[in-house]
């Protein structure tokens, strides 16, 4: 039988907590990034959680090798 593999895509992208909510980094931080705010970017800087359960569930199944 062949090894189980998570998906590679959702591993760079998202981390689980010691809790098991699902992490993030937040989107909006690549470019045109002149006409924003310092306090904006520096929001932005921070991660988050999934809120939607549903999405979280999903994820959590990509995330399981």
């Amino acid at each position: 039988m062949p090894k189980k593999k998570r998906h590679s895509g959702a591993s760079k992208r998202f981390t689980l907590t010691a809790k098991g909510k699902v992490r993030r980094l937040r989107a909006g931080k690549s470019h045109i990034l002149t006409k924003m705010t310092s306090k904006r970017k520096r929001k932005l800087r921070r991660a988050t959680t999934v809120q939607t359960p549903g999405e979280a569930k999903f994820i959590k199944r990509l995330l399981e090798a």
